[in-house]
C-alpha cells in the first residue's frame, strides 16, 4: 500500500518532490496541499487527482485538522520552514521532510530539533546532493583509502553567471531579509558535502566576501531599468533577462518568472516582473563571491568558494598522505593520482540528466524507507545542524573580520 503524503508549498521543489509519485504511485500517493496560488492549487488537483476538500491556502488550515498523510513535505521558502514543521509535529505528524536551508536563525534550527526529539518525530533535510551517484562515488573511493588520510580539501560552488542573475539578484533569494545570506541560501549543500566526505566535525570558521558587481554605479553605458525597454547592450549582457528565451526556453521561463508571479504573457512578464529588470538597477543585498576557510578535527583543512562568476560547476580537490582526487560534478568524473606510482584513474560516473543529477528521487526513496523501515533517515536534522552552525557562524566571521569557534 502506497504511503499518503501532503506538501506544504507546490512551487518548483514541491513539484519535483511530487513528481515521484506520478513514476511510483504504488510507493506514495499525494493526497492533500496547502499552496496560496490558484494556477498551483489547479494544477496539483488535476496532476494528482487532489480532492478539492484537501486543497488548502495556508499550512495553517491544513494543519489545523487531524494529520491526513503518514508523510509531509514542506517545500515553502527559506524562512517559512520551522513554524510550520512545530505546528505538524504537534499536531501529530511523525515524519517530515523539510527544505534546506531549515532556518537562518541557528537557534531556530535546534529548537525545531529538540521539539522533534520530544514528539518522537522524525525531521529530515532536503541535502539532496548526498544522493548523487556522483558524490557517492567520490565518498567510495575516500573510503578505500587511497588517498591516505586527507588533509586539505578545496571547494568550489561556481554558481554560475545567469543562475545567480536569475535567483540571487532579480529572484527569491536575492534579499537576506526576506531569504538568507547567500552563504546559507546556496552553500549549506555543500558544507553538508564537506561534513560528509571528510567524515569529520569543524572546530572553527573564517570567511572573506562582499557584494562587489551587481550595483547601481557598475551599470554598462547603454543599460537602462529592464533589458526589454530599449537596452542598447542586451545582445551582449551576459545578464540580459533577454537570454530566458534561450537560457530557459519559454515553457521553463513560463514556470519560473511568469506564472510564478502572476502573468499571463511572457511579454508582459519582462515589462512588469522582476525577473525583467536589468540586473544593475535591482534592490539585491547577497554577497556575490565569498570564500570560507574551516578547520575541521584531526588538522583536516578546508576551502569553500562560492562565485557568481564562473560556470565551472561544482568542483572538488582532495589531497591526502598518498595521492589526490579531482572531482568535478559539471564532468561526471572523479580522477585519482596515486602518488606512488603517478598513475592516474579515472571514474565517469553515469546519472540522469534531471535536477540535481536525479538525487531528488533517490532523496524521496530514503524518505520513504525511513516511514516503512524505521530507518534514520541519511540527511537526519540532527545531522544537518552543523552544516548551517558552519553557514551561519561563517556569515558572523564575514561581518566581523575574526575566526569563529564551532562548539
Amino acid at each position: 500500500m502506497s504511503i499518503k503524503a501532503a506538501i506544504i508549498g507546490t512551487g518548483a521543489r514541491g513539484q519535483s518532490y511530487a513528481g515521484y509519485a506520478i513514476e511510483n504511485p504504488t510507493e506514495i500517493e499525494i493526497v492533500a496541499i496547502a499552496e496560496p496560488k490558484p494556477y498551483l492549487q489547479k494544477h496539483m488537483m488535476e496532476s494528482y487527482n487532489i480532492k478539492p476538500e484537501n486543497v488548502f491556502k495556508s499550512y495553517e488550515e491544513l494543519l489545523a485538522k487531524p494529520p491526513c498523510a503518514e508523510a509531509l513535505f514542506i517545500c515553502t521558502q527559506d524562512n517559512m520552514h520551522v513554524a510550520p514543521a512545530i505546528m505538524a509535529i504537534k499536531a501529530g505528524y511523525k515524519h517530515i521532510m523539510i527544505e534546506k536551508p531549515i532556518d537562518k536563525d541557528l537557534e531556530q534550527c535546534r529548537i525545531l530539533a529538540q521539539i522533534a526529539k520530544e514528539y518522537k518525530a522524525k525531521v529530515q533535510v532536503c541535502h539532496s546532493l548526498r544522493y548523487t551517484p556522483f558524490y557517492r562515488k567520490l565518498k567510495e573511493v575516500l573510503n578505500s583509502g587511497v588517498i591516505g588520510k586527507i588533509m586539505n580539501v578545496n571547494h568550489l560552488e561556481a554558481v554560475g553567471s545567469f543562475h545567480y542573475a536569475h535567483s540571487f539578484v532579480r529572484g527569491d533569494w536575492s534579499k537576506e531579509e526576506t531569504g538568507s545570506p547567500m552563504l546559507l541560501a546556496k552553500c549549506c549543500h555543500d558544507t553538508d558535502l564537506l561534513l560528509y566526505l571528510t567524515g569529520k566535525s569543524c572546530k572553527s570558521v573564517s570567511s572573506y566576501g562582499s557584494l562587489s558587481y551587481f550595483k547601481k554605479e557598475n551599470a554598462p553605458e547603454g543599460s537602462c531599468d529592464r533589458c526589454i525597454n530599449g537596452c542598447k547592450i542586451k545582445d551582449i549582457c551576459p545578464y540580459s533577462a533577454m537570454q530566458y528565451f534561450g537560457k530557459y526556453r519559454d515553457h521553463l521561463f513560463r514556470n519560473f518568472a511568469v506564472e510564478k508571479e502572476g502573468f499571463t504573457d511572457t511579454a508582459e512578464a519582462m515589462k512588469k516582473g522582476r525577473y525583467g529588470r536589468c540586473v544593475y538597477h535591482c534592490d539585491n543585498n547577497v554577497v556575490d563571491h565569498q570564500v570560507v576557510s574551516m578547520l575541521f578535527e584531526d588538522g583536516i583543512t578546508a576551502t569553500l568558494t562560492m562565485c557568481a562568476f564562473s560556470n565551472a560547476g561544482r568542483e572538488t580537490r582532495i589531497m591526502g598522505t598518498l595521492g589526490e582526487i579531482y572531482a568535478s560534478m559539471e564532468k561526471s568524473i572523479v580522477e585519482v593520482t596515486d602518488f606512488c606510482t603517478e598513475s592516474v584513474t579515472a571514474y565517469h560516473i553515469n546519472h540522469p540528466d534531471d535536477l540535481h543529477l536525479g538525487a531528488d528521487t533517490i532523496l524521496v526513496r530514503d524518505f520513504i524507507s525511513t516511514i516503512s523501515n524505521g530507518t534514520q533517515a541519511f540527511t537526519d536534522i540532527d545531522i544537518s545542524i552543523q552544516s548551517h552552525a558552519i553557514c551561519s557562524l561563517a556569515e558572523e566571521s564575514r561581518l566581523n573580520g575574526e575566526i569563529v569557534e564551532i562548539s
